[in-house]
């Protein structure tokens, strides 16, 4: 059986993250353990240059397998900086492979944050809203991504009239560019009249691929479009990516509103902090004579927010050219960009870009037994 310092031997063939010094000298190893025949390694690194450095990983990796004794490895890439002086030693392995598995799924490489926009029942316009928040974020200037993580019912492909498979590199798939912003979704790989009878399990397996089996390159944000309610998804993403912060979207009816404060319990729950939420089809302008209907009531979100102590993001109207431009695939802030409805999404996003701008990052929960 190997032991560590057969494998910090290996090691000194790879180049750490400078490029020169060998990995076992350079202070950038911020955990090693070998288990039985399996090793596992993690290496700090400046989370920007998570894809330049991929080739170093990868090289590690390789090193690792080929010590005798060795059969597999995991080496993984983190932010978190090993404790201790950068001399030759690295410092105390972690407490075992299940807490550096948790460690490698806390980010996803080059995506600096990472939203959640949900809603606790359907039919409240929460994946217009999706799309048309990381459209107003890319207006602000962000790199943004945008990953429809409703398996059952996905609806990016529509909103964003988007045909045909994404392309594939190995096992790796790349996102869509789609007015600017890359966009992915389960509706991409199926036939849309196709029923995804899934159970729980592979419905989190199929959410993980989306997140980490894509080329998402380097964005500010990507917003992540989750299914109606608190089940599987939500448990999943909220428990395995450092999720920055989560929108609400509800109607102001008071059935919609009961269902989004099980949305807003959940993710405090789960500790995922609240960016606030949003009042969808808040009202309705007639286009013939201008007359304001409150359809569904008016103001409950807005109360509701201030009930919980959470921030009210904005109020989006029930409007038949968000609904037009929708349906034919042209989300209304790109399409219509300097119409009043395509302000209302772009005020929300500047509020959620303020707010995220002025967040510290965080970790994901995560239960980790030995």
């Amino acid at each position: 059986m190997a032991d560590e310092a057969e494998l910090l031997k290996a090691l000194e063939a790879v180049n750490g993250p400078d490029g020169k010094t060998p990995l076992p000298r350079s202070g950038a190893i911020a955990g090693l353990t070998v288990r039985g025949d399996k090793a596992y390694l993690a290496i700090a690194i400046d989370p920007k240059r998570s894809m330049e450095l991929e080739p170093m990983r990868a090289a590690a990796e390789a090193a690792a397998k080929g010590v005798r004794g060795i059969s597999s490895a995991m080496v993984t890439l983190t932010s978190e900086r090993p404790q201790g002086s950068a001399g030759a030693q690295p410092p105390a392995p972690p407490p075992g492979p299940r807490a550096q598995a948790a460690r490698a799924q806390r980010e996803i490489p080059g995506i600096a944050r990472i939203i959640a926009v949900a809603s606790g029942k359907g039919g409240v316009g929460k994946s217009t809203l999706a799309a048309n928040l990381a459209l107003g974020l890319a207006a602000e200037g962000w790199r943004v991504g945008l990953l429809d993580a409703d398996i059952y019912g996905p609806s990016v492909p529509r909103l964003f009239n988007v045909k045909g498979k994404p392309e594939l590199e190995g096992r790796i798939l790349k996102p869509i560019n789609a007015y600017g912003i890359a966009v992915m979704s389960i509706g991409f790989l199926v036939e849309e009249t196709t029923a995804m009878v899934w159970r729980g399990p592979m419905v989190m397996s199929a959410l993980t691929q989306l997140l980490r089996e894509v080329a998402w390159g380097e964005r500010d944000c990507l917003v992540v479009d989750m299914p109606p309610g608190t089940g599987d998804a939500q448990l999943t993403l909220a428990q395995n990516v450092p999720l920055a912060g989560a929108v609400i979207v509800s109607t102001p009816q008071d059935l919609a509103l009961i269902d989004a404060r099980r949305g807003v319990a959940m993710f405090k729950q789960t500790e995922v902090p609240i960016l606030g939420i949003v009042e969808n089809m808040s009202y309705f302008l007639c286009p013939h004579c201008g007359a304001r209907t409150d359809v569904f009531a008016h103001g409950g979100a807005r109360h509701e927010a201030e009930r919980v102590g959470v921030p009210f993001l904005g109020e989006v109207p029930l409007d038949m050219s968000i609904r037009a431009n929708s349906d034919a695939g042209r989300p209304v802030v790109a399409a219509e960009p300097d119409s009043p409805q395509a302000q209302a999404f772009r005020a929300i996003a500047r509020k959620v870009k303020a707010s995220l701008e002025g967040a510290p990052a965080r970790a994901a929960p995560r239960i980790v037994i030995e």
